[in-house]
C-alpha cells in the first residue's frame, strides 16, 4: 500500500521530467543540424523554389541548418566559395567555366539547375509596341560584362540581327543593385531589370516592362548550384539532402498557385506587398521559369558554352562531364 502511495506521489515528477527531456530533445535536434553556408548571386523572387524550401522547413527536415548570404554578382559568389567563406554557390554557371579555365585545381562543379529561362525584363521609359529593333541607336543600362544577364541580352540582340557593339549603346558600368535607381534618375532610354525592380519602376511611373528576356531567349541554364569538387567528395550526404530540399521546393511551385507561393515566400520579401509579389510570381510561372527537376542536362551546358563563345568570353570549351554531375539531382527527382 505504501509503495503504491509513493508511486502516485512521484507521478507528477515523472511527467515533468519527461516533458523537460522532450523539450531538450527538440532543442538538441536543432543544435544537431549541419550548418551549410549558401551564397546566392542575388535575392530575387526569380528563385522562388529556393525560398519555398527555406520557409517550408525542407532543409531542416534534411538535417541542414541553412545560412544564406547574398553575393550580388556571380564573380563575388564564386569567390566566396573558392575562398572558403561559403560551401555552396548559387549563380550563373558561366562562373564555373571561367574559374575552371583559370586553372583552379579544386574547381567548382554544378550539381543542380534551378531556372531554365532568363529572369530579367526590358523596361522602357514609354509604353510601346516593342520590337527589338526599337533599341537601335538607343542607350540601354545593361549588366556586368561576362555575366549571364548581359550575355543573354546580347544573345537575343544577335538573334534579332542587332550588333551589341554598334547598333546601340549598352552601359555596363553600373553596379547590379543600382541599375533601377540609375534609370529612375534619368539615365538610359531602356534598362534590363530583375524583379522586383522591374515592377517597382512601373509602380513609381518611371518605366514600363515591354519585353521578357526569358521568353525571347528560350530555354537557357540561367542559374545553378555548385560546390568545390573537394566538398562534393567530402560531403555527399549534405549535397544530397540539400538537393532533396530544393526538389521539394520545386515540386511545390509547380503544384500551387502564384498566390499560394507568394504567401509562403512573403517573409523573404517583407518590402514587397502581397499583390505585387503574387503578380511577379505569376509572371515567372507563366513563362515556365522553373525546371521540373534539378538535372542539369548536357544540351543546356552546350547552349551555355555557345552563348559564352558568342559573347567572346570563352577561351576554351570545357567538357560537360567535368563541370556537371547529375547524380544528386537524379536521386532527388526519383524520391
Amino acid at each position: 500500500m505504501m509503495r503504491r502511495y509513493l508511486v502516485i506521489l512521484m507521478m507528477p515528477c515523472f511527467v515533468m521530467l519527461f516533458g523537460i527531456c522532450c523539450l531538450a530533445g527538440c532543442e538538441g535536434s536543432k543544435h544537431h543540424l549541419k550548418k551549410v553556408r549558401l551564397n546566392e548571386v542575388a535575392h530575387s523572387i526569380f528563385y522562388a523554389p529556393q525560398y519555398v524550401a527555406i520557409e517550408k522547413g525542407y532543409f531542416e527536415k534534411e538535417g541542414i541548418g541553412l545560412e544564406l548570404t547574398t553575393g550580388f554578382g556571380a564573380d563575388k559568389t564564386a569567390t566566396a566559395v573558392i575562398s572558403g567563406d561559403a560551401d555552396i554557390a548559387f549563380m550563373g554557371p558561366e562562373a564555373t567555366i571561367y574559374q575552371f579555365n583559370q586553372g583552379n585545381a579544386d574547381y567548382l562543379i554544378n550539381f543542380a539547375q534551378l531556372t531554365q529561362r532568363a529572369g530579367n525584363f526590358v523596361v522602357s521609359r514609354n509604353k510601346e509596341d516593342f520590337q527589338w529593333e526599337n533599341l537601335k541607336g538607343k542607350k540601354v543600362i545593361g549588366g556586368r560584362p561576362g555575366g549571364m544577364p548581359e550575355m543573354v541580352f546580347e544573345y537575343i540582340l544577335k538573334k534579332n540581327n542587332l550588333d551589341p557593339a554598334t547598333d546601340l549603346s549598352i552601359d555596363q558600368s553600373i553596379d547590379f543593385g543600382s541599375t533601377a535607381a540609375a534609370f529612375s534618375g534619368g539615365q538610359g532610354d531602356y534598362t534590363v531589370e530583375f524583379e522586383p525592380s522591374a515592377t517597382a519602376l512601373e509602380q513609381e511611373g518611371s518605366g514600363y516592362v515591354v519585353a521578357s528576356l526569358g521568353v525571347d531567349s528560350g530555354y537557357v541554364p540561367y542559374t545553378a548550384y555548385c560546390a568545390k569538387s573537394s566538398y562534393l567528395k567530402e560531403s555527399p550526404q549534405i549535397i544530397q539532402g540539400f538537393t532533396n530540399a530544393l526538389q521539394k521546393g520545386m515540386d511545390y511551385v509547380h503544384a500551387h498557385t502564384p498566390a499560394e507561393i507568394a504567401q509562403v515566400i512573403k517573409p523573404q520579401f517583407d518590402d514587397t506587398d502581397m499583390e505585387t509579389l503574387t503578380a511577379i510570381v505569376k509572371r515567372y510561372q507563366e513563362q515556365d521559369t522553373w525546371k521540373d527537376s534539378l538535372i542539369f542536362e548536357k544540351d543546356s551546358f552546350l547552349l551555355l558554352s555557345d552563348i559564352l563563345e558568342s559573347a567572346g568570353e570563352l577561351s576554351e570549351k570545357v567538357p560537360y562531364e567535368q563541370l556537371v554531375t547529375t547524380d544528386f539531382a537524379k536521386k532527388a527527382a526519383s524520391h
